[in-house]
């Protein structure tokens, strides 16, 4: 699966869309929760390359590293300077120093990482391809997949019986390579499927993931290892995105979020801070200093923040391309 599919950019696309809407805080954010991520890892696992050579992974550091580290350093800098000092943060007395430590560690909640804890998922995606890379390398099949059983399932295990949170995020890496592995294991079966089954397979896929995440009670959330029912966790999580991903393969047809899709790490990097340009012209303008948005206006408040974010994008990808992990111009 070397050139772009649409309707592969247009999941992606809803996965970050909802990532900006789940931030918002909406009553669907559980149901958000069960799959928004997992879809992000296992739409990863579609591109992994077939071969891995030292050049293969020096190419995805840059896509991936060199991003993340440009955005959270300019993201912790605008914090020390004046994001420290309003809204919750200005509540709290939150150190300086963790939080520059936490651009490095890049797993943590708002003592480490309160200048933007969405960018957590960059050096964690980094390491699944690093670690799937390796099981790649066994070359007995059998071997191959007991290790990536045993390490899945070793992530779920760390997150029972500790409440250690490890750098980059190597607990969650290790789950959520479950997601990319299989993906990548049924990509080319995703690609050939042909209409009827898709549609019957999208179904049948939709009525489990609902299923399990009825019966999972509790609000997943693979940043912080939060997963209530490992096991319905994990079958929602790929249910639901093969679920998604055959719909958009169905009706591709949602060409702006195909867009969305291709600018991921720039979306990912900035829509908090527009919904605190948002915040701060609310405050000038309406004098509102208690926030308080209906539903309706939450799900306004994203799209607003998205469209605030395409000149960013546009900047970025003419001038600085890299930093959409991009390696030319597109």
């Amino acid at each position: 699966m070397a050139k772009r599919l649409d309707w592969i950019d247009q999941a992606r696309g809803l996965s970050i869309f909802l990532v900006v809407y789940g931030h918002n805080f909406p009553v669907n954010e559980p149901y958000i929760y069960s799959f928004h991520v997992p879809l992000f890892f296992l739409i990863a696992g579609l591109f992994h390359p077939k071969e891995v050579t030292i050049n293969t992974v020096k190419r995805r550091a840059k896509m991936i590293l060199i991003p993340y580290f440009f955005w959270a350093t300019a993201l912790f800098l605008f914090w020390f300077f004046a994001g420290r000092k309003y809204g919750e943060s200005a509540t709290v007395a939150l150190s300086p120093l963790d939080n520059f430590i936490g651009i490095f560690y890049a797993q943590g909640g708002p003592e480490y990482m309160d200048w933007g804890i969405p960018m957590w998922f960059l050096p964690c995606i980094f390491l699944v391809f690093l670690f799937f890379s390796g099981i790649r390398k066994i070359k007995n099949n059998i071997l191959a997949a007991i290790v990536f059983t045993v390490l899945v399932t070793g992530g779920f295990l760390w997150a029972v019986f500790t409440d250690i949170h490890l750098p980059w995020s190597i607990d969650v890496a290790l789950v959520a390579m479950g997601f990319y592995g299989i993906g990548y294991v049924l990509k080319e079966q995703l690609v050939r499927i042909s209409q009827f089954k898709a549609l019957s397979l999208m179904t049948i896929l939709f009525v489990i993931h609902l299923a399990a995440f009825y019966y999972n009670t509790t609000k997943p959330d693979m940043y912080r290892s939060i997963y209530g029912n490992e096991l319905l966790f994990f079958i929602s999580g790929l249910t639901g995105s093969f679920a998604y991903i055959l719909f958009f393969k169905l009706v591709p047809v949602f060409k702006f979020l195909g867009y969305l899709g291709r600018h991921t790490i720039v979306l990912l990097a900035t829509h908090s801070r527009m919904l605190t340009v948002i915040k701060l012209a609310l405050m000038l303008i309406l004098g509102v200093t208690v926030f308080n948005f209906s539903e309706i206006e939450k799900l306004i408040l994203s799209i607003i923040q998205i469209i605030m974010v395409i000149p960013v994008i546009w900047l970025v990808n003419k001038y600085a391309p890299i930093l959409d992990g991009k390696t030319k111009k597109s």
